[in-house]
């Protein structure tokens, strides 16, 4: 091979290299299809970003929504209980104004005169025995009984002894007299009976 034959061979050889240089260092610098830039992917980050302070914007909102709600839900509950608890026996006192206006009626009848008086006394006593009797039925529509005492054996349960005596006919341990009838209210008992109990047959 001549001098100058060589001499080209180097050349293209150098050229070659050259060229290949360049090809990668133009892949390096160019990205590839499909691949994100550094500006590309901040800027979803910030997208994102602005997506979630939204978010808990929304959330912060209903969530004070709610405890608004609650509250005024709580101070209707506040006032309707408070107005219930005021006016709580207004149903009872009801029933009983009848009771009351009977009462004053047998009193104005019973003013006794001159010529009339058993007339008015009876006409008292039977105002009375009317008044008693509405009275009766106003406690049984609230569910007030009272319950019987007399001739029954003594119950510290439902009963008070005021005090004891000896009884022929009442055996020991029971019921002579009653001053004071009991009362159950429900299942409950609301007032015990006042009683005097037996202590059996008097010592000859």
């Amino acid at each position: 091979m001549s001098k100058k034959q060589q001499k080209d061979d180097l050349v293209e050889e150098t050229m070659d290299a050259q060229t290949e240089s360049d090809g990668a260092e133009e892949e390096t610098a160019s990205p590839t299809d499909g691949d994100e830039t550094p500006d590309d992917e901040s800027g979803d980050l910030q997208k994102q970003l602005a997506e979630a302070k939204e978010e808990v914007i929304d959330l912060k909102d209903k969530m004070l929504r709610l405890a608004a709600d609650y509250e005024n839900y709580k101070k209707r509950n506040e006032r309707e209980r408070a107005t219930a608890m005021k006016f709580a026996g207004e149903q009872i006192f009801r029933e009983f104004l009848p009771v009351v206006d009977n009462l004053e009626r047998a009193v104005s009848q019973g003013v006794v005169g001159d010529n009339d008086s058993e007339e008015k006394l009876a006409s008292l006593l039977k105002g009375v025995e009317l008044t008693l009797e509405g009275l009766y039925k106003s406690l049984d529509k609230f569910e007030v009984k009272p319950f019987e005492s007399q001739g029954m054996p003594f119950d510290p349960n439902k009963q008070e002894a005021m005090t004891m005596e000896p009884s022929e006919t009442v055996p020991e341990n029971h019921v002579v007299q009653e001053y004071e009838k009991g009362y159950f209210y429900k299942d409950r008992l609301l007032r015990a009976a006042k009683v005097t109990v037996s202590s059996g047959k008097a010592e000859k």
